[in-house]
């Protein structure tokens, strides 16, 4: 079974930086597509970021040039470097995995941003 175990969250003040990471196991890392998702309390989860197993990369508008999402097919991980971050940043931050129809999940790691 996939396992991807997502790391670097943790409380910063508003015009802060974090990098997320996220590790896989037990899968063919370089043939997934990967991505960032987000859920604030009480909303949606949201797409964020996603880089595909050839490495093209796409933002949600909400944070395009201030987040920088990144892989290591030798570490099999990838990143998301966050800078600027704002309040409205503030979610639990889930990795994905997806190969044709099937994704997988990390547990989540919080950000939370302070005004």
């Amino acid at each position: 079974q996939v396992q991807l175990v997502e790391s670097g969250g943790g409380l910063v003040q508003a015009g802060g930086s974090l990098r997320l990471s996220c590790t896989a196991s037990r899968m063919i890392f370089e043939i997934y597509d990967m991505g960032w998702y987000r859920q604030a309390p009480g909303k949606q989860r949201e797409w964020v970021a996603a880089i595909t197993s050839g490495g093209s990369i796409n933002y949600a508008d909400s944070v395009k040039g201030r987040f920088t999402m990144s892989r290591d097919y030798a570490k099999k991980t990838v990143y998301l470097q966050m800078n600027s971050l704002k309040p409205e940043d503030t979610a639990v931050y889930y990795c994905n995995a997806r190969l044709h129809l099937n994704h997988y999940w990390g547990q989540g790691t919080q950000v939370t941003v302070s005004s």
